[in-house]
């Protein structure tokens, strides 16, 4: 990497935290100047603008967390140990794999009415993490581990879903008691799917 790309790589890492935990609206270039301890006019060599440079902090977000899921899941050696360690890596929305929770919780959530980029970036990421699960239940069923007449999919959506609500329902609460009976009822579901 140049020097400019390093201080640009650098820019990202300090900022994709902060706007993951305040939001993108509530950001502001002073909180990135801040933890960067960059001047205004360095910042805005490496990016014309917040927008351009929030853009930038939920893909960096986005692949920090892809990083360590696909980590966690390459330990299962079998379709049902990669789900339940997917499942796993989600369980603690307390203490979240990412500062500031679930990027695509929060970035979803803020970006669904006003930032149409960042809602594309999003949803791009929801449609990969449910063809992720649905491989590995497709392969689990190839492998003769689930029922072939599981509908891989269709679960991949709920299991998903339920994930992201118990998500949103810890973090609110401030406790994981919704998201440990989550936890329990899929790993239940899918242990019922096993020949």
């Amino acid at each position: 990497m140049t020097k400019g790309e390093e201080t640009r790589q650098f820019i990202i890492e300090k900022a994709a935290p902060i706007f993951n935990t305040k939001g993108i609206a509530a950001t502001s270039m002073s909180d990135i100047m801040e933890a960067t301890k960059l001047s205004k006019g360095s910042m805005y060599v490496h990016f014309e603008n917040k927008d351009v440079l929030a853009c930038a902090a939920v893909d960096h977000n986005m692949k920090v967390l892809s990083s360590k899921l696909q980590a966690e899941l390459s330990q299962g050696k079998s379709a049902t140990k990669q789900l339940y360690a997917y499942i796993d890596f989600f369980s603690n929305p307390i203490n979240p794999p990412l500062i500031g929770g679930c990027p695509l919780l929060n970035f979803g959530t803020e970006a669904d009415d006003t930032n149409p980029i960042v809602k594309e970036k999003v949803n791009s990421a929801i449609k990969r993490g449910q063809q992720l699960l649905t491989s590995i239940i497709e392969k689990g069923i190839s492998d003769k581990e689930f029922d072939p007449n599981w509908n891989a999919a269709e679960f991949s959506t709920i299991l998903f879903a339920m994930l992201e609500g118990g998500h949103l329902m810890s973090r609110m609460s401030g406790n994981n008691d919704n998201m440990n009976i989550i936890v329990q009822t899929l790993k239940k579901n899918i242990s019922e799917k096993r020949i």
